[in-house]
């Protein structure tokens, strides 16, 4: 198999450079960039995934619905839809831009771009990658949140959409299209940089 190769970039996402993904895990100085999607489904339950024991990173935990590299060269948006299609083998046009952030530690720095969407399934998960599936109830998530369940990169992201949007219960709706017209939802992964 031959191997990835990712943006090196700064703060702002702007490229220094491209490194294979080798030599970027293991090096916290080389920030890269990732997509995320929030999957939720019309109860206002998150998808999960639990990552395959195999994996380099958080091996066996439970993780954010969908998440990936952003390959050079390629749009935020084309990614998120690509890796939704790899991991869930699900297409959505309904992406919503929530936010962007730096997420490091001692293995890895990532620029991470999240979107969000709601789909009820079905899914076919990619069963390399992924041991299983499962909604998951917000208030479950935070019960457990300081225990072995979750790998690290989800439990900052779930702190931070908690922070940032656990106040409103849009995703209590059975759509988005009321909030199209907001700023916050302007697909626009630029707006509320590092908000």
């Amino acid at each position: 198999m031959m191997e990835e190769f990712l943006e090196v970039v700064d703060r702002d996402g702007r490229i220094i450079s491209i490194a294979p993904r080798s030599i970027i895990h293991g090096n916290p100085s080389m920030l890269h960039k990732v997509v995320h999607v929030l999957v939720f489904n019309s109860k206002g339950e998150l998808l999960l995934q639990k990552r395959a024991s195999h994996k380099d990173v958080a091996p066996g935990k439970w993780d954010t619905s969908v998440g990936g590299h952003i390959m050079p060269g390629e749009d935020i948006l084309t990614a998120a839809k690509r890796e939704m299609l790899e991991e869930l083998g699900i297409v959505s046009e309904n992406l919503h831009f929530l936010y962007t952030y730096i997420h490091s530690n001692n293995y890895e720095s990532e620029l991470v771009y999240t979107y969000c969407t709601v789909h009820e399934g079905p899914f076919s998960f990619n069963k390399n990658e992924i041991e299983e599936i499962a909604f998951w109830k917000i208030e479950k998530m935070q019960q457990l949140l300081n225990f072995d369940f979750f790998s690290d990169n989800f439990k900052y992201e779930f702190l931070r959409y908690l922070s940032i949007y656990g106040f409103m219960p849009f995703w209590f709706n059975n759509s988005l299209k009321e909030l199209t017209g907001s700023p916050l939802f302007s697909g626009d992964p630029n707006f509320l940089k590092n908000f």
